[in-house]
């Protein structure tokens, strides 16, 4: 679970770094949409690897409760990237990150 979590911590730096390039340049649009497909795809691999550790694992189901409340605020935020809203995106992100960073400190 410490992996998927490292790789999630990891992903949302990355858009973090490819916010800024999306301002910057021209190539910055594409580097972002690609990183939310992996940030996603990380926070569901998280969730995955949370249920893993649960069940099979018999260990406590209140990291899968953390990883879906995660999943949500992706979700959240790729919907109001997509409506182009920065004052809700941004904040959210950093967020995100900071959870995340939680999340991987508490592993």
């Amino acid at each position: 679970m410490r992996i998927a979590i490292a790789l999630q911590t990891l992903t949302i730096f990355l858009q973090a770094v490819s916010s800024g390039l999306l301002m910057t340049s021209a190539y910055g649009e594409v580097l972002h949409s690609v990183g939310a497909r992996v940030m996603y795809g990380a926070s569901m691999l998280y969730v995955l690897a949370a249920v893993l550790a649960w069940k099979p694992g018999g260990g406590s189901p209140r990291p899968v409760g953390h990883a879906v409340g995660f999943l949500v605020l992706a979700s959240v935020q790729v919907a109001v990237g997509i409506a182009h809203i920065p004052s809700v995106h941004l904040p959210l992100g950093v967020l995100m990150f900071g959870l995340s960073v939680l999340a991987l400190a508490r592993r």
